[in-house]
């Protein structure tokens, strides 16, 4: 059981939590299938997948792209890899703090259809940097340390393996280490913070530079920080909802100017180095896309990273989420606590709208050698179930993910799994937590065998390009007659240090289904506008009775 509080202006309930036994937190590994009480039917807790035993890289960011492909990297300051950049290729680069003349690379492509790995070359230093995509697919990877914390680098995917990192002579206005980014209505990127950067800016350039942000000065914690790498979701006013430490804001970014500020999240520091996650709970398409929740969970007490660092303490993390519907008139923090604490935690939204909580510790923080007692066991959160059965535990992988681990949600339904580099090199041997090059998949509950009859496999669609507030039809099949089927839009993060960049999913309006032959037909609205669906490359999943299909890519425009 789990209890829920709510912090808000007007509403201010006492604290009281319940602390799960360490039998539950361990339950997945000695309980075949976890009983779902909302549908009344039994849900694996999921399984593992081991798909490549050394990527040659640790995954420290990472992005699925349009051409199925996963774009990996981590930092060029790391001196040598495990892989090679290919034909005998070396980077020059004086400014390089590890390898002057470097012949490894420091960023691959892995291949969903055959878990290839490519090695593709980073010209500058991507240490803490983000990312978003822009309309037309392509990536855009802002800043990181040393020469390359002002840099703009371009990757435009490609299926023939062609395809390689640009960087672009122009710079950004200040240096971003362990900034935010989020795609805007008009197709720019607003680039947020970073270290000593309590400002903001667009790329492309809006000519003004770097914008100050007071609101940063204000989180920022002296020789601690706990508001690098912000929580930034774009709200459905068009503004933006900021949250960094345990503040957050909405902020009219055209304006520069502060429209509402919620209540502090309590608990404790949410964003690095105390390193919570936040999602943007599903919009849906029965209020017009309006109403938006964010959900926040995990994090570190606010000492978390002295004490580790300083002391070799490593205190316990947050164990609490809050939920906030940031539309309300007098918006409030609903809070609740997961099975365990935990911090480094990534948080997925799933094809069913189903939040997934994978990787992380459950004590200590973000850092060099921070964190202890890593969390093997993902959490399944079920945002529309009564309070205390929303939680529930789920298989255990047996390789830890802590630092500078990766998390990505694939086309099949799958979670990609990469990274874990507490270290500051790459350090195999010698360490409690070795740099990890394995790559790992997730298979969540519904892609069990026993869903078969329910799945629906996505067939055809009338276009795959779709433009704002148009109609378009879906042809599918289902071994089953289709019962409260739904088609929902997803847009593929940019994920770093616990924060899933731009993902958002979206639940669209569609009709009823008819037959067609031995198929099903249905007739779906698309997303009314750019605030709604920032044009780009979205996955669009069925879902026939909460199983999902495999994803067809769409682009809205």
């Amino acid at each position: 059981m789990y209890d829920q509080k709510v912090v808000g202006v007007k509403k201010n309930m006492p604290k009281c939590k319940f602390t799960l036994s360490l039998l539950f937190q361990l339950s997945s590994f000695f309980v075949a299938v976890l009983l779902d009480p909302a549908a009344g039917q039994t849900v694996s807790p999921g399984s593992w997948q081991l798909l490549v035993e050394n990527g040659g890289i640790s995954a420290m960011h990472m992005t699925l792209t349009r051409a199925n492909t996963v774009i990996m990297f981590d930092r060029t300051d790391y001196g040598p890899s495990d892989i090679k950049l290919p034909g005998g290729t070396c980077r020059n680069d004086p400014n390089d703090l590890a390898l002057k003349v470097d012949c490894y690379a420091h960023s691959i492509e892995f291949n969903l259809a055959n878990n290839a790995i490519r090695p593709l070359e980073v010209l500058t230093d991507t240490w803490c940097s983000s990312g978003a995509f822009t309309s037309d697919g392509t990536l855009v990877s802002t800043g990181g340390y040393n020469d390359g914390g002002q840099a703009i680098r371009l990757f435009d995917a490609c299926s023939n393996g062609a395809c390689d990192w640009n960087e672009l002579s122009t710079k950004m206005g200040a240096t971003r280490w362990y900034a935010s980014n989020q795609i805007l209505p008009d197709n720019t990127i607003i680039v947020v913070g970073g270290r000593r950067s309590f400002s903001y800016e667009f790329v492309p350039s809006s000519g003004q530079g770097a914008i100050s942000f007071p609101f940063l000065t204000q989180t920022n914690v002296p020789n601690v920080e706990n508001n690098l790498y912000p929580f930034i979701h774009l709200s459905s006013d068009s503004n933006l909802f900021i949250f960094a430490n345990k503040d957050s804001i909405l902020f009219n970014y055209k304006e520069n100017t502060v429209v509402k500020t919620f209540p502090t999240l309590p608990d404790g520091s949410r964003n690095y180095p105390s390193s919570g996650s936040s999602v943007m709970l599903p919009l849906s398409a029965s209020d017009n896309f309006q109403r938006v929740e964010i959900m926040i969970c995990g994090g570190a007490p606010d000492e978390s990273a002295l004490q580790a660092s300083k002391n070799g303490i490593f205190q316990t993390a947050i164990q609490s989420c809050g939920r906030m519907v940031i539309t309300d008139a007098n918006p409030g923090w609903a809070m609740e606590d997961m099975p365990t604490a935990r911090v480094m935690g990534d948080m997925l939204i799933l094809p069913t709208g189903e939040i997934l909580i994978i990787n992380g510790a459950q004590q200590g923080t973000a850092g060099w050698g921070y964190a202890r007692n890593p969390s093997f066991a993902p959490f399944l959160y079920r945002p529309t179930d009564e309070p205390n059965n929303r939680f529930h535990v789920l298989s255990s992988t047996n390789i830890p993910r802590l630092y500078h681990s990766t998390a990505n949600l694939l086309p099949d339904g799958r979670i990609l799994v990469g990274g874990s580099n507490p270290n500051v090199g790459y350090s195999f041997s010698g360490v409690l937590y070795p740099t990890e090059l394995r790559i790992e998949a997730y298979s969540p509950y519904y892609l069990d065998g026993t869903f078969d009859n329910q799945r629906p496999s996505l067939t055809s669609l009338s276009s795959n390009t779709i433009t704002y507030g148009s109609t378009f039809t879906a042809q599918f099949s289902v071994p089953s007659t289709p019962t409260n089927v739904e088609f929902r839009l997803y847009a593929p993060p940019f994920t770093t240090h616990s924060y899933s960049m731009n993902q958002r999913q979206l639940i669209l309006s569609s009709s009823a289904v008819t037959q067609l032959g031995g198929e099903y037909t249905a007739t779906i609205t698309a997303p009314p506008g750019s605030v709604a669906a920032p044009a780009g490359y979205y996955l669009l999943f069925a879902v026939n009775s909460g199983i999902p299909s495999q994803a067809q890519w769409v682009q809205i425009s």
